[in-house]
């Protein structure tokens, strides 16, 4: 049965974003479909993981049998290695590959230090927080409940021993790249790939086409 292939797009992005439209242009070309679910949806403000999780749960459910194969970018990475985790390898969709694009993988267990203990509990009283949206261009509310269920996964910790796939830049300030090669270092079937790129890997994409249709043994 050949593979499902599915996008993750990052936090505060869409379908619409330049990586996923590289990757389904690709795939497209060489007749196969790329699922690239909408995460906001149905709406940002009420956005969490286990929503999203949920999300791809269903989408997943709803294919014919097959190997599933997932892509994900920042956040979107998260989503990968945790809907894998939660995946029956001996069921009708096993997790079979993983590519990893700028993966935040302290997300949920201290991804948002960044934000400080005061605009976390102002985040808290209020109930949401703005965020800019790149899809839209504007800011968005996000409700606090964000922040709650991120801290129900640690998806450093997790143990998910499938072949993957990983890029990242090393000038990324939205990653920590040190932090990508320790989590890497002691998985002997992740492959790292450093770059010379930002968060966006967009000047990048050429050679992260290449190494991942070799690695989802793909005609070039």
């Amino acid at each position: 049965m050949p593979p499902h292939y599915f996008y993750f797009h990052g936090f505060a992005s869409s379908p619409r974003s330049t990586k996923a439209g590289y990757f389904a242009e690709r795939l497209g070309a060489r007749g196969l479909t790329l699922h690239c679910p909408d995460l906001n949806l149905p709406d940002f403000e009420t956005l969490t993981v286990t929503r999203m999780l949920e999300q791809v749960r269903r989408l997943v459910d709803g294919l014919p049998p097959g190997p599933v194969v997932f892509i994900g970018s920042s956040l979107g990475a998260v989503v990968a290695l945790q809907s894998a985790a939660g995946l029956d390898p001996a069921g009708p969709h096993p997790p079979a590959r993983l590519v990893l694009l700028a993966p935040a993988l302290e997300f949920g267990r201290d991804g948002l230090r960044f934000l400080g203990e005061a605009q976390v509990a102002r985040w808290q009283e209020t109930g949401t927080i703005d965020v800019f949206h790149y899809a839209y261009d504007a800011p968005r509310p996000l409700g606090y409940a964000f922040y709650e269920d991120s801290q129900r996964y640690d998806t450093y910790a997790l143990d998910v021993r499938l072949p993957t796939l990983v890029f990242q830049g090393r000038h990324d300030e939205a990653v920590d790249a040190a932090m990508v090669e320790r989590w890497a270092a002691g998985r002997p079937h992740v492959t790292l790939r450093l770059l010379d790129d930002d968060h966006q890997l967009r000047a990048s994409l050429p050679q992260i086409w290449r190494e991942t249709a070799a690695f989802l043994e793909l005609a070039p």
